[in-house]
Formats: structure tokens, sequence, C-alpha cells
């Protein structure tokens, strides 16, 4: 029915305890459910073997290593036996109520892009899989200590199969500028981008972000998101996000979302009002400095 496909980071310390906890979950929504994890990482191969999913070593990087998105839903399409697929963060916790959410989307739909908002939550140690209610104890850690992230903070996807084969810019992973790509893709095509937050517990759990770096690659970061902003498909009118879905998901049924229209709209015209306030800024800047309202300005 499914394959959900994600790359990792190295299985060390609390990253090789959270992207185990991802997976394992993962393989546990349906006994047909095909797990596929990209990428030569260290300890990617001993994950794959312990959990029984599939490793497939091989990715396409620039120069500096970082993997190109692309590659990874092409790879994914070509491979996967099912007809839907998801490519999900390997962070990202999920539980039956994403596959009831799918299932209820596929009554109705065949080509669709489902998403949702993340759910952070601190999940520290290995996740008791053994126990038959672990997915209700998770839900509701992180209900009851866990924090709903904006509606701009996506960390799944799930979409029927070739809607973005062979469409997809050469993004690269892990830097942003593709999640809303993703979704304004959908929106372009017309197929329906759907909004599962209300029905399903996505839970990220949360770590630091020390891989980005700091000082020289920290700046080779930012390039990279620059780079992937100037594809040419990403303008502030194209930055989509939940609030963009011409349906939500809730109470076990499908609604039409009749502001669909408002939220690329409402973000567009926020994106260009913040382009155009720190341009303020930067040009006042000698100014504001001569008349001592640095510091005024500076705080929030």
């Amino acid at each position: 029915m499914l394959t959900i496909f994600s790359t990792p980071k190295p299985f060390v310390g609390h990253s090789n305890i959270i992207q185990r906890n991802a997976l394992k979950s993962w393989t546990l929504l349906h006994p047909d459910a095909e797990v596929i994890l990209f990428g030569d990482e260290q300890g990617a191969a001993e994950a794959c073997r312990d959990l029984g999913i599939r490793h497939e070593p091989q990715v396409r990087r620039n120069e500096r290593g970082t993997k190109y998105l692309n590659y990874l839903f092409e790879r994914a399409r070509d491979m996967s036996r099912h007809k839907f697929l998801c490519y999900a963060n390997c962070d990202i916790m999920l539980t039956p109520d994403f596959l009831k959410a799918l299932e209820i989307v596929t009554k109705v739909h065949s080509q669709f892009l489902m998403v949702g908002r993340r759910w952070d939550t601190d999940v520290t140690e290995p996740w008791n899989f053994g126990q038959p209610d672990w997915a209700q104890r998770l839900r509701s850690l992180a209900l009851l200590k866990g924090k709903r992230n904006g509606p701009s903070w996506v960390d799944y996807f799930c979409f029927s199969r070739d809607l973005y084969y062979g469409k997809m810019p050469p993004f690269l992973i892990g830097r942003n500028g593709w999640d809303p790509w993703l979704m304004w893709h959908a929106r372009e095509s017309k197929v329906h981008l759907i909004d599962a937050s209300q029905m399903v517990i996505a839970v990220h759990q949360n770590h630091d972000y020390a891989y980005l770096g700091a000082g020289p690659a920290a700046q080779q970061s930012k390039a990279e998101v620059d780079y992937n902003w100037s594809l040419g498909c990403t303008t502030a009118w194209h930055y989509y996000h939940v609030k963009a879905a011409t349906k939500t998901l809730s109470e076990g049924r499908l609604h039409v979302n009749h502001m669909a229209l408002f939220g690329p709209v409402k973000t567009g015209a926020m994106t260009y009002l913040r382009y155009a306030w720190w341009a303020c800024l930067k040009a006042t800047r000698p100014i504001r400095h001569r008349l001592g309202l640095r510091s005024a300005i500076s705080r929030p």
C-alpha cells in the first residue's frame, strides 16, 4: 500500500536513538509497508539490517556531500512496489493515525499530496515498541508535553506515485526551499493538497542542529540555501504551506478548505513585506547609527 523513504544523518549518539525510533514506527504502520533508507552514513547499514528495511547506499551528492532531493524521489519511485509514496524526515515518528488518514484520502482521490504539521517533542531514549499501547503513549506524550509547530513546519509528504517524477528541480536536502515547492507543485498540477494536521500526530523528536556547522561550514550551508531559492520556482508567491491545502482532514472526513487561495497570497505578501523591512533597515543603518537608534531598532 505505501512506500516510505528517507535519508539519515550518521547513526551516532542521540541521532541513532531518534532515527531508529522513527524507522521502527514506519515499519509498524502496516505489514506490507515498505521502508527505503538512502545513504551510506555511519551506522545506516546496521540500522537497516536490524530493522529489516531496504538500504540503498547510493545517493547523488554535490561537491560538499549534500544530497540531492530529486534523486531520492526518482529512485524511490522507480524502486517502490506501491502506488503511494511518502518522504519523511528521519526523525519523524508516525503512528497508525497516519495510515487511517491515508486510507480516507485514497478512497476519494487517486492523485494527491497529503501533508501535516509536526509536533516537536522531547524523546531521549529508545521507544518501547513492545508495549501494545506504544502508539497511544507516543500520541499522549506529544499532545501533553510537545508543541505543534507552525504551518510551514512540514516533515512528511505523502503523494501519488507519479506526482513528482521528472519534474523536481535539483534541490539540496536539509536546506530551506524545497518543501514549499512540493506543496506549490501539487496545487500547480491540479491535484488536491490535503492538510492532515488535525488527524495525524507526526512526532518530531527534538534534536540539536550542529550538523549545519559553524564558521565556514555555516556560510556554506547558507550558500546552499541560497542555491535552493535560486532555482527559479520558489519566489515568495510560491512559498506554500499547509494553509494552501484545498482540503483538510479531521474527524475522519475530508473537508473543503474554502480559504485555500488566501494561504499563499498572505504568505507571499508577508514575505515581501519582510524583504522590504530588512532592505529599509540596511539602507538606513548609517543614519540610525549616527542618531544612536541602533539598539532601539534591533530590540524585539
